[in-house]
């Protein structure tokens, strides 16, 4: 019999409706039904994607016995965290309250019948195991707690309710300064991996916005260290493991340090962001491979991940019950492969592309080159595999869409279009399509299925990244009304959202301050501040001032640990480096296709001009007609 998440939107919340344990979606009547019977509250979060969150489910949450104890003495809600960030954010932050250290997924909160939290673990196993307490072990001793009104529990209970309220707190202030460069710079190449690239050991994340925040520091002072930490890394990630030779694409992380065992989910916002950054780099120097490494990531996305030119939020990891079983070869798959292509050796080759009989992932192949440059029938090789592919069963796809991790995408697809225009025209569709389904009577919505009326209204992080793209688009095409949007909706933001330079993630059911670090994704604090900025000078100054309120309140953080914030780091040296627009008219602005040396520039439609216009926020420098000029001229005027 299916429970109350049989009638919910969220495929992950579907993926449990047919568990025994009596799950509530998030809701009034599940709290009331809490403190009207005095039992206590288990909240579960996590998403469809996560290999953990499965796994408990499978261990815990389909357990008949669990269940009916669970049942007896629990009010259980589900809560799918990229449907609600706000809530996960909230409980987030108690379990680094609690335990001090960070949570993650699945994220297990128990609570009095007032909703009052004291307890926040993350995967907690069926029964006692590893000196882990089990779920079984744990929820009795709760439910006996609660029964009793345990005085001590209730208390503490109360204390962390009142801890955690939002409170006004005054914060100091320091001078940003050129400082901030060279200590972002130290901090990063104190973690590089020399070996393989990256800034971590295991499990190895791709920081898309540190490498991001270190191209534009490089482009400053052209410091070829700097520039290998880069392109080391980026080769490095695009050998195979965490790339997808196959079909495009990038998993979440790399379990290994190396980058060859991934965890083989796929996101949304990796794949924006990683495929912005390629795209970038491949500009930036003149590197082909990086834009097709770009290219063959966004082909995998239009193809796999998106639907009415809208994009799903992430595939998952397992297929048929295994992790990682559609991506993995046998090495006669490999050897049969190869022989299509009539080389003179398949055992050699098949050493270039890591295949072995022994295989490098439980006894299979995951394909990986072993150098940046490819061979010449590495293409027709993949292809062959994708066909053996096609006899898999696909890993499940979460359809969920998310109006900041569209907006992410559609940004890359106009980066990558003014490469290649079969992107820009993409980007143009996708961009209109999102606006369309997630503005609803003048309210932006964060999450829908594809089809679906949107009901959850938007966070920070939707209004951040969808200003973010609509600059983007503008810088891409000139049309005004897209500058016009972004104004509109960075308005709106700080109606919703700003106070005194803080800024909130969430202002509904939980007030949740944005987070200022880089975590699975750039802060939406700090892209907001790019938005900020960018409006600062399109537009009116006075963003610009809204944007130093926001940078001076981190000030001190930002100056002291830089590589924690990436994103907000690179404003910061925005502002201090000053930014520069170029003015003319839209058909002579269109002409520019070289990049220029100087990493904070942005273009102006003029219809009045036909010179090109060098400015700064509040005066113009210098015109000159000609593009090849324009690099030395915008330098002179720093």
């Amino acid at each position: 019999m299916s429970n109350r998440l049989a009638l919910e939107d969220s495929p992950y919340l579907q993926q449990h409706r047919e568990n025994p344990l009596e799950w509530y979606p998030w809701c009034d009547e599940a709290f009331e039904r809490a403190r009207s019977e005095h039992k206590a509250i288990f909240i579960s979060i996590g998403y469809s994607s996560c290999h953990w969150c499965q796994v408990m489910e499978h261990e815990v949450f389909e357990n008949v016995e669990i269940a009916t104890f669970v049942n007896q003495h629990f009010i259980c809600i589900k809560v799918d965290r990229e449907e609600r960030p706000d809530i996960d954010k909230h409980y987030q932050e108690l379990h680094m309250l609690l335990n001090r250290r960070s949570g993650g997924w699945p994220l297990s909160i128990f609570c009095t019948p007032e909703n009052k939290p004291f307890y926040a673990a993350t995967y907690i196993p069926p029964f006692n195991r590893d000196r882990m307490m089990g779920f079984s072990e744990l929820t009795a001793i709760i439910a006996q707690k609660v029964a009793e009104n345990d005085e001590k529990l209730f208390q503490n209970a109360h204390e962390i309710s009142e801890y955690l309220r939002p409170k006004n707190e005054s914060v100091q202030a320091t001078v940003l300064n050129e400082k901030i460069l060279t200590q972002f710079t130290i901090q990063a190449e104190h973690n590089y991996d020399e070996i393989n690239g990256g800034f971590s050991k295991s499990p190895k994340f791709p920081h898309a916005s540190t490498l991001t925040t270190l191209m534009r520091i490089q482009q400053l002072h052209h410091d070829e260290q700097i520039k290998h930490m880069i392109t080391y890394t980026l080769d490095s990630m695009a050998l195979g493991g965490l790339y997808d030779h196959v079909d495009g694409g990038f998993c979440r992380y790399s379990t290994d340090a190396s980058w060859l065992v991934p965890h083989f989910e796929k996101m949304t916002y990796d794949n924006a962001l990683l495929c912005e950054l390629y795209a970038q780099a491949g500009v930036v120097y003149h590197e082909g491979r990086y834009l097709q490494i770009a290219k063959e990531t966004a082909d995998f996305m239009i193809q796999f991940m998106m639907e009415d030119d809208l994009f799903y939020s992430a595939s998952d990891a397992d297929s048929e019950g295994e992790e990682g079983k559609y991506f993995i070869y046998t090495y006669d798959e490999i050897i049969t492969a190869l022989k299509t292509l009539s080389l003179p050796n398949v055992h050699e080759a098949a050493k270039i592309i890591g295949a072995t009989r022994e295989g490098n992932f439980e006894g299979h192949t995951i394909v990986r080159l072993s150098s940046a440059e490819r061979p010449e029938w590495f293409e027709l090789f993949c292809r062959a595999l994708s066909v053996l592919r096609q006899d898999r069963v696909y890993p499940f796809i979460d359809r969920k869409v998310i109006t900041a991790w569209n907006a992410m995408m559609i940004k890359a697809l106009f980066v990558l279009g003014k490469s290649d225009q079969n992107y820009l025209h993409q980007a143009v569709k996708s961009l209109e399509k999102l606006k369309a389904t997630m503005l609803v009577n003048e309210q932006l919505k964060h999450s829908t299925l594809i089809h679906k009326a949107p009901k959850i209204d938007a966070f920070l992080e939707d209004y951040a990244y969808l200003c973010h793209t609509l600059i983007e688009a503008y810088q891409s095409t000139f049309d005004e009304h897209y500058l016009i949007d972004a104004q509109r909706f960075a308005n709106k933001a700080l109606e919703l959202f700003y106070e005194e330079g803080k800024w909130y993630f969430s202002r509904g059911a939980f007030t949740t301050v944005s987070e200022l670090d880089d975590g699975t994704y750039p802060s939406a604090m700090g892209v907001m501040v790019n938005v900020l900025q960018s409006l600062g000078l399109l537009i009116d100054p006075k963003y610009s001032r809204f944007a130093f309120k926001s940078l001076e309140y981190t000030s001190i953080k930002l100056m002291k640990t830089p590589i924690y914030y990436p994103t907000l780091t690179l404003e910061a040296i925005r502002h201090i480096r000053e930014q520069r627009v170029i003015k003319n008219n839209s058909a002579n602005l269109a002409s520019i296709i070289q990049p220029f040396s100087y990493p904070f520039l942005l273009l102006k439609n003029d219809e009045t001009l036909n010179e090109f216009t060098v400015c700064g926020e509040n005066s113009c420098y210098a015109t000159t007609k000609e593009i090849t000029h324009l690099d030395e001229l915008i330098t002179s005027t720093l």
